[in-house]
């Protein structure tokens, strides 16, 4: 059984959206269906037929969640350190070509959002930084073309 790293915040985040579905959406869903079921006739009954599939996809990400969640191997970020780049670091880069700043915090693939900064672990970006330090360069292939970094700072936070 693989563990999945992940950080404290995204171990809390993946817990609060677990909890979610089994507090407030099974309990919908479960009231959906006896409303469909009251309707009568359930096999011309669409409204159960989307509500049965509702509660299928739900228990389904439940049972995702509780799988990663027994996985998990919970890394505190804040008590790392070094200077080299590696799970939990936050990487400020400069885009060699274009001069955009960008800063990235590496965590585990549920809870990567890049609208946030946080890569995963297993993206080619991060995985083009790791074992890096301030002022190397990393080369990354991405779909538009290669790109190039410098790194300018790494902090644990």
């Amino acid at each position: 059984m693989e563990k999945v790293p992940m950080t404290i915040e995204g171990f809390q985040k993946l817990e609060t959206e677990l909890h979610r579905l089994k507090a407030v959406e099974r309990p919908r869903i479960i009231q959906a269906i006896a409303e469909a079921r009251a309707h009568g006739d359930l096999s011309e009954n669409a409204e159960y037929h989307a509500a049965k599939e509702a509660q299928g996809l739900n228990e389904s990400k439940v049972a995702e969640l509780e799988d990663k969640l027994s996985r998990a191997e919970v890394i505190d970020t804040t008590k790392m350190s070094g200077d080299k780049i590696k799970f939990g670091a936050t990487v400020s880069l400069i885009d060699e070509d274009t001069d955009e700043k960008v800063k990235y915090k590496i965590v585990g693939e549920m809870e990567a959002d890049v609208r946030e900064g946080k890569i995963s672990i297993s993206s080619p970006i991060a995985r083009a930084l790791i074992g890096k330090g301030k002022g190397d360069t990393a080369e990354v292939t991405t779909p538009k073309g290669a790109k190039s970094y410098e790194i300018t700072k790494i902090e644990w936070k």
